[in-house]
C-alpha cells in the first residue's frame, strides 16, 4: 500500500483544500493509516488505485470519503486528567457563581470526534454540578465529519473505547449494554446538541459562549489558519468565558488577546481584560 510522492501531494492538497489540514512531508504513514481501510471497503487494491478514481470523482463522495477518514482523530474518556480537574474544582464552580442570576451556561466542544470528550464533561456535570439540571443548558458539540456526528448522537462504544479511560463506577451509572458494546444512557445524549461545523469553513450563529473546548484540533492547521480560529473563537465568547487547548497547542505568537491561566497542565485560557 506504499504511497508515491505524486498521489501523497494529491491527496494533501485536497484534505487541505477541504478542512485546512496540512498533511506536511513526512506524514505519508499517517494517510496511509488512515486510507488503507477506505481501499478496502472500496473494493481497491492500492492506495494509488484510491487517488486514480479520486481524480474521476465527478460526484465528490469519494473525495468526501478521504477527507472524513484523514480528520478523524484519536480520542479518550477524561483524557489528559488535569484539564477535567480544572473543570470541576476551579473553573464550572466561578462559572456557576457567575451566571446565578440568569441560571444559564452556554458550552461548546469544538472538535468532538466519537464524543468521548463531550460526553465525558457530560458526565463531570451530572456528578458534581446537580443544581445546572435546573438551569438552561445550551450545550454544543461539533466535528466536520458526518461520521463523527452520527457517532456522537448514538453514543456506542467498544469495550476498547469503554477501557480507555473511563472510570467503572461511571460506566454503571450512565451506559448500557448494547450487544457487545455500550451506549450512552438517553438522558446524557439529550444534554448534548451534536452538529456539524468546518473551523475553517463558516460558522453558524451561536450564543456567547462560557465554556470552549478545542483541544487538540488546531495543531493540524497552518498559522494563518490557526489565527481566525482563535479570533472567531474569542468573537463568539463571553468576556469572562474560559476556552482550553490540548497540551501541545498554545495562543503564544498566534493571538496577544488570549491569557494562560496558571492551572497545572490544563491548557486553559481567557479573554485578557482591557
Amino acid at each position: 500500500m506504499a504511497l508515491n510522492p505524486g498521489d501523497f501531494e494529491y491527496i494533501s492538497k485536497i484534505v487541505r483544500g477541504q478542512s485546512a489540514i496540512v498533511l506536511e512531508k513526512g506524514k505519508e504513514y499517517l494517510v496511509e493509516a488512515r486510507l488503507t481501510p477506505l481501499v478496502a471497503s472500496e473494493n481497491l487494491g492500492s492506495i494509488a488505485e484510491l487517488a486514480q478514481q479520486m481524480r474521476k470523482d465527478i460526484s465528490g463522495k469519494l473525495i468526501a470519503k478521504v477527507v472524513e477518514a484523514m480528520t478523524t482523530n484519536e480520542t479518550s474518556f477524561f483524557r489528559d486528567i488535569h484539564p477535567f480537574e480544572v473543570l470541576k474544582n476551579t473553573v464550572i464552580p466561578e462559572l456557576i457563581q457567575k451566571r446565578e442570576s440568569q441560571k444559564r451556561l452556554n458550552i461548546w466542544c469544538g472538535a468532538s470526534s466519537s464524543g468521548q470528550e463531550p460526553y465525558t464533561l457530560a458526565m463531570l456535570i451530572r456528578e458534581n454540578f446537580p443544581q445546572l439540571k435546573n438551569w438552561k443548558l445550551d450545550f454544543m458539540a461539533s466535528d466536520i465529519s458526518t461520521e463523527m456526528q452520527k457517532r456522537c448522537q448514538d453514543g456506542i462504544y467498544s469495550q476498547l473505547e469503554i477501557n480507555r479511560g473511563l472510570p467503572a463506577m461511571l460506566m454503571v451509572k450512565y451506559f448500557q449494554r448494547s450487544g457487545a458494546q455500550w451506549q450512552i444512557k438517553p438522558e446524557l445524549r439529550q444534554m448534548i446538541n451534536f452538529k456539524i461545523l468546518n473551523l475553517s469553513g463558516h460558522w453558524p450563529l451561536m450564543p456567547k459562549m462560557d465554556l470552549v473546548m478545542m483541544r487538540n484540533v488546531l495543531i493540524y492547521f497552518d498559522v494563518p489558519t490557526k489565527k481566525v480560529i482563535l479570533q472567531k473563537i474569542r468573537e463568539n465568547m463571553q468576556p469572562d468565558g474560559y476556552v482550553f487547548l490540548g497540551a501541545a497547542e498554545t495562543t503564544l505568537n498566534l493571538d496577544v488577546k488570549y491569557e494562560r491561566m496558571n492551572f497545572k497542565q490544563s491548557g486553559c485560557y481567557r479573554i485578557k481584560e482591557g
